[in-house]
């Protein structure tokens, strides 16, 4: 009984977020959301850097993005943490999408400490929250300085 209640729990969280998804990326066009975005991946690290895994005799190479979205959503404090995990095996590419709603004491780019405030993310939900950063970047890209994005290499 009390997993239900709590799959319960989750499901109306994703259906809040994707709600907030589609009315943040309207506002985030329109240039009225202020952001603060912060990128933690090792997409851009050299190879040896990166960890490796052998499946099925062949050399995966993984990488990690964090991404760390935070602002002000009709006067409420609105933070978002995702998590993408690319397994790329030559051309072929293989992705693990996780969504995370911590309170604000946590910003911490770490899977187990953010693993209680996990939102079950279907395609759908994916799909918005790569719409939002589409256009956060996009907007950025033309200027935006209602738009304050920091990256870094995680190691």
């Amino acid at each position: 009984m009390i997993h239900n209640i709590h799959s319960a729990h989750k499901l109306k969280t994703s259906d809040k977020l994707l709600q907030q998804l589609q009315e943040l990326t309207k506002e985030t066009v329109a240039g009225k959301v202020n952001w603060e975005i912060l990128c933690s991946t090792t997409e851009y690290n050299d190879e040896n850097e990166k960890q490796t895994k052998e499946i099925d005799g062949k050399t995966v190479t993984i990488d990690e993005c964090f991404v760390s979205y935070f602002t002000r959503y009709f006067g409420n404090d609105f933070l978002m943490i995702t998590y993408e995990q690319i397994e790329n095996v030559g051309e072929e590419k293989q992705s693990l999408n996780l969504v995370f709603m911590p309170p604000l004491g946590i910003r911490y780019f770490d899977i187990n400490a953010l693993a209680p405030y996990a939102v079950e993310a279907d395609q759908v939900l994916t799909y918005h929250i790569h719409q939002l950063w589409l256009n956060i970047l996009e907007r950025k890209k033309n200027g935006g300085e209602e738009i304050a994005l920091e990256v870094e290499a995680r190691k």
